[in-house]
């Protein structure tokens, strides 16, 4: 099965605000860039991925993302991020209704595109099916087979909202690098030491980081 991912990236200017102990001010839009471009480059190197669609109105964001291959879609109808991943994966069903189609966190530096591809091929056997975080609080993937609708419930206790919906969770061992998101300087310590792409590692040369 061949799946379009749907990415989601907000502002950069607003980004990964919880680094802020880590990256400076300056620093943190350029950061969840780099998560971004490693993330959507790993997607688009995984056997299962046709194609990438990044929900973005980030005008440096779209450029650098589209410049890797990805298609990129209008933050609509400006209802929030399951409220964008929803459109986007509308507009995906429209063009082709018969997609499977996933969303993936945009801040996955570590992503290996085999362990992507192993976490899918594990969605695929369900009607809807998602992915929880390292933390095993949230949610990094959240998958729909083909006649299936998304139904997007990523935020707080995103694991438990998604397991209320009636998808399934995925529990597959040693794909750490999808479930490794960044949202504080531990996870980017956890991603580092998984080994992030090249950008993200680039990026984090310039921090300052005990134990990196």
């Amino acid at each position: 099965m061949q799946w379009t991912l749907v990415i989601p990236v907000k502002p950069l200017a607003r980004a990964k605000s919880r680094l802020a102990d880590t990256a400076s001010d300056g620093l943190r839009p350029g950061l969840a860039l780099a998560f971004a471009q490693d993330t959507v480059a790993a997607a688009l190197a995984c056997p299962a991925v046709k194609d990438v669609a990044v929900v973005t109105d980030d005008a440096l964001a779209g450029r650098e993302l589209g410049s890797l291959g990805a298609h990129i879609v209008a933050d609509e109808p400006r209802g929030g991020l399951n409220a964008a991943l929803a459109h986007a994966a509308a507009l995906v069903r429209a063009a082709r209704p018969e997609s499977a189609v996933a969303a993936l966190n945009a801040d996955l530096p570590a992503l290996r595109p085999l362990e992507l591809a192993r976490v899918l091929d594990a969605a695929a056997e369900f009607p809807r099916a998602f992915l929880p975080d390292a933390a095993a609080i949230g949610t990094t993937l959240l998958a729909a087979r083909e006649g299936e609708e998304l139904r997007p419930a990523f935020g707080t206790d995103s694991r438990a909202r998604h397991r209320a919906s009636g998808a399934a969770e995925i529990t597959l061992g040693a794909v750490d690098s999808v479930r490794q998101d960044v949202d504080t300087g531990d996870d980017l310590r956890a991603a580092l030491a998984l080994g992030v792409g090249p950008r993200t590692a680039a990026a984090a040369a310039r921090l300052l980081i005990p134990g990196q």
